[in-house]
């Protein structure tokens, strides 16, 4: 009974690295799902200033709709916000995130994401499909990437971007 409560990542912890990329799991870490039309009161829960536009990110903080939020991070924990008209919910368990890195790695989530990943800026992050399956990816940097994805759809997103990565180049 004691293995049930054994906590499993749905995908390999060691990196699988191929050809111009390299795809692997993030450490885990806290994600806080943020509901406020209020941003200073937002800004008083999470201590830091909070992105005001879709897609923005600020720190740990993104933007991803007009009134919601993800916080995430390994030192993510909110302060008191009794009486505030926000929502704040713990979501850590919901999801993982995978790291896509290397000269293809915008190529290889191309392969399955219909965004125009090229004009996407660094820091951005943006909720959005990967092959039907929903994904928040954000830019890191010119060539590095998450994405979040829901447990239940991590080993499938794993398997889908390797064998994307595995494809030859022209």
């Amino acid at each position: 009974m004691a293995d049930l409560l054994v906590r499993r990542d749905p995908v390999p912890g060691v990196p699988a690295v191929h050809d111009g990329v390299t795809v692997s799991l993030a450490p885990p870490m806290r994600r806080w799902s943020l509901r406020a039309r209020d941003a200073a009161a937002l800004e008083a829960v999470v201590g830091q200033a909070v992105p005001r536009s879709i897609g923005e990110t600020f720190g740990d903080v993104a933007c991803l709709g007009p009134d919601e939020f993800l916080w995430r991070g390994v030192a993510a924990n909110p302060s008191a916000h009794a009486g505030s008209a926000l929502s704040v919910v713990d979501v850590s368990e919901r999801s993982v995130m995978i790291m896509v890195e290397g000269p293809r790695a915008r190529a290889v989530l191309n392969a399955g994401c219909p965004l125009d990943l090229e004009r996407f800026a660094v820091g951005r992050t943006t909720r959005t499909v990967y092959e039907g399956v929903e994904i928040i990816l954000h830019r890191a940097g010119e060539t590095q990437w998450t994405a979040d994805v829901w447990r239940s759809f991590a080993d499938w997103f794993w398997l889908h971007l390797n064998t994307s990565a595995a494809e030859p180049t022209a």
